[in-house]
């Protein structure tokens, strides 16, 4: 009897020892606080990365945050980026890895006043079109090079405005065109007194160039650490979690997007919508990433001609070891 005691009592300050001992995880988002990362808000505060002896931190981002560079220099584990972005800083000697890609499809649009005379991309010639930098430009660069249209101005190529991250350029008449995603900035220009009947938008998923968008990324050969594998196992496997019911409940995650936007910038009109459209991108993956969505990053990747955005097809990029354990 008394053995069992003990065993018992052992067994419960095991018990007790594996809830003080949960592993800590930093997240670095791509972005400022928004319904775009809705799941791993959710996963937070409906306690799934609790579930699984998580202590997530989930750091925003901003327009002077890189987060490769976050990822190299230690202040996180994991970081979220677009794939053009991650295998680019691959191929300049940043070893990241593609551990789970959540969003199936592509938000990003080139939005035209109406008014230009843009009716389809052979238009786009003489034309002014904003584009974003830091790594965001790269899809924007491989959809020209398969135009075949120049990025240095004159009349049969488009002069490039470095655009902010904003939309202002389109609304004050500094380019015909400006780079947005079908979550966010689209609905700026709508909410600033543009209509859908002023605009021509050209989605990137439409227009076969479409390149894979926040993935999951981590160090490479920190996966070489049964530990580290193990505790992006139980990440991977609460975030899906949290994007699921982020989909099935979207208003109830915009709420909770809000209750950790500690800017206070965003509006809960705003963050509801953005969480209808992330959830048409999120909708139809589980997880894991497809072969077939990479390769096709890929190939738009490496179509730039003389000036492709990766100059060899990449080794080693992703993995599905942690969605493999995670999912099944």
């Amino acid at each position: 009897m008394i053995r069992q005691m003990k065993a018992a009592l052992g067994a419960l300050a095991l018990t007790a020892g594996g809830a003080l001992a949960a592993d800590d995880v930093t997240l670095q988002l791509k972005w400022v606080t928004q319904a775009q990362f809705a799941g791993y808000y959710v996963a937070l505060e409906n306690g799934y990365y609790a579930d699984e002896d998580l202590n997530v931190t989930i750091k925003p981002g901003g327009p002077d945050i890189a987060p490769v560079q976050v990822l190299m220099g230690g202040g996180a584990d994991v970081m979220i980026d677009w794939m053009p972005s991650a295998l680019a800083a691959r191929e300049q000697g940043a070893p990241v890895v593609n551990i789970a890609q959540p969003f199936k499809s592509s938000g990003m649009m080139l939005t035209c006043r109406k008014d230009t005379g843009i009716t389809g991309p052979a238009d786009f010639p003489g034309k002014t079109l904003g584009v974003w930098f830091f790594g965001n430009e790269y899809p924007f660069l491989s959809w020209m090079s398969t135009l075949g249209i120049g990025t240095d101005g004159g009349d049969d190529g488009v002069t490039v405005l470095k655009q902010g991250f904003n939309v202002d350029p389109i609304l004050q008449g500094q380019a015909d065109c400006v780079s947005t995603m079908t979550y966010n900035e689209y609905w700026q220009i709508i909410d600033a007194g543009l209509t859908a009947d002023d605009l021509v938008t050209f989605k990137y998923e439409d227009q076969g160039v479409a390149t894979l968008e926040d993935g999951l990324y981590v160090i490479e050969e920190r996966l070489d650490d049964p530990a580290f594998v193990d505790q992006m196992t139980r990440f991977v496997r609460a975030s899906m979690k949290g994007w699921k019911w982020a989909e099935e409940n979207p208003e109830k995650a915009a709420m909770i997007v809000l209750d950790n936007d500690e800017t206070g910038a965003q509006t809960e009109h705003h963050q509801i919508r953005m969480m209808g459209e992330i959830a048409k991108l999120t909708a139809g993956s589980n997880g894991a990433l497809d072969p077939a969505d990479y390769e096709r990053t890929v190939s738009t990747l490496m179509s730039g001609g003389s000036d492709p955005v990766i100059t060899a097809v990449p080794e080693g990029a992703w993995t599905h070891v942690i969605t493999d354990a995670a999912l099944n």
